[in-house]
């Protein structure tokens, strides 16, 4: 199952997946930050039951991997901050609510490309920064050179597109969710998205300078 961001990706998602086999999930809306809302609150809001009932398994104690009804849950979002942010929230869900998801290799983070560049009518996607630099170098041509479309949303692929390069089993990458130290984990989530200000502020002012292609 594919969780999207938006409407607008879903339709497309909708219409290139394998019917047979895919399932897509259209979020309207930035889920809530389950870290700092009450238990009632989260199971109230539309985004997160909409999960649930999706998923089959219940949540936290409730929780049964059996009752699942997907063999990946896969998290799809835009490449720039605001799904960032939604990617990090269905992350912060899934850890606090349905870990087990986690620890047995449920969970994946689909990998879509940044870029479409088309020189001498054909047509490359890329996927990083450097993937993008090296195709130039290799190439010995200047962006002038080429067309080139940088995917800032899901919805601006067709659904060929989005069927080639992130749906199709054969040959998009997909990113396991992984959790190599739960206690550490547990920290990062209570830090960053909790209702503390101070450690967060504290968090930024540090790694500040590590920020690469930073999206403004």
């Amino acid at each position: 199952m594919y969780i999207f961001d938006g409407d607008s990706a879903g339709g497309s998602a909708k219409q290139g997946r394998d019917r047979h086999f895919q399932a897509i999930l259209p979020l309207r809306g930035k889920i809530l930050n389950t870290e700092r809302a009450r238990l009632d609150k989260i199971l109230s809001n539309k985004e997160v039951k909409s999960l649930i009932s999706a998923l089959g398994t219940g949540i936290g104690e409730g929780f049964t991997v059996d009752n699942l009804r997907y063999g990946r849950v896969i998290i799809m979002t835009d490449a720039d901050v605001d799904g960032s942010h939604i990617r990090t929230l269905l992350l912060t869900f899934f850890f606090r609510y349905m870990q087990p998801l986690i620890d047995e290799g449920h969970l994946y983070i689909a990998q879509p490309p940044l870029y479409r560049i088309t020189h001498k009518k054909k047509s490359t996607y890329l996927y990083t920064e450097g993937a993008k630099e090296k195709f130039f170098k290799e190439l010995g041509v200047t962006q002038d050179k080429v067309s080139l479309q940088r995917y800032k949303g899901l919805g601006e692929m067709n659904p060929d597109q989005l069927w080639d390069t992130t749906m199709n089993p054969e040959t998009r990458t997909l990113l396991l969710v992984t959790i190599e130290d739960a206690t550490a984990a547990d920290r990062t989530f209570d830090m960053l998205m909790g209702a503390a200000v101070p450690p967060r502020t504290r968090f930024i002012q540090t790694h500040a300078s590590e920020v690469r292609n930073l999206d403004i």
